[in-house]
C-alpha cells in the first residue's frame, strides 16, 4: 500500500448512513415504465445510485424508496438489508489503492463488500449483518473509527 492511500485513510471519516438499502436489478424496459412515472422516483433527499449495463439497471435505493416503486416492476433480482459507509474524504481519479485497501481490510475480517464510486467519494455496502465486523477491520487503519 501506498503511503498516500495510507495518510488518506488516517484522515478518512466513515460515515454510516442511518438508512437500509436495497440493491434492485431489473430489465431496461421496466427501467424505462419507471422514468415515464416521477412519482415513482427515488426521494431525492436520500442518497441512491443508477447503473444501466447492457443487460439490465442497477438500482441501490432506501429500503421504503424500493417499496413504494416495486409494484411497477415486473421482475427483479433484490438484495436488501444493506448499509451505506461513505469514505468522507475527497479522491482523485489518480489513485491507486484506496478501495483495493479498504476490501483487503474487509476481505481479512470475512465481511463481503460492495464498492460504488461517486465523483470525489468511495461508498461501500455491507449487509447490516456484518457492520460491526466491517467497522472493526476498518479501524484498524482508519482512526476516527476507534
Amino acid at each position: 500500500m501506498s503511503s498516500r492511500v495510507d495518510q488518506l485513510l488516517k484522515d478518512a471519516e466513515v460515515i454510516v448512513d442511518p438508512g437500509v438499502y436495497t440493491l434492485v436489478g431489473i430489465r431496461p424496459e421496466d427501467w424505462t415504465r419507471l422514468l415515464e412515472s416521477p412519482e415513482l422516483s427515488p426521494r431525492g433527499t436520500e442518497p441512491f445510485m443508477v447503473l444501466r449495463d447492457r443487460k439490465e439497471v442497477t438500482l441501490m435505493l432506501e429500503q421504503s424508496d424500493w417499496t413504494t416503486l416495486k409494484h411497477a416492476v415486473r421482475e427483479a433480482k433484490v438484495e436488501g438489508d444493506y448499509r451505506l459507509l461513505t469514505f468522507d474524504i475527497e479522491l482523485s481519479w489518480d489513485l491507486v489503492g484506496f478501495l483495493a485497501e479498504i476490501a483487503r481490510l474487509l476481505a481479512s475480517a470475512g465481511v463481503p463488500v460492495g464498492a460504488l464510486s461517486a465523483f470525489s467519494r468511495d461508498h461501500i455496502l455491507i449487509k447490516q449483518e456484518y457492520l460491526p465486523a466491517a467497522l472493526k477491520a476498518l479501524a484498524a487503519k482508519i482512526p476516527s473509527l476507534c
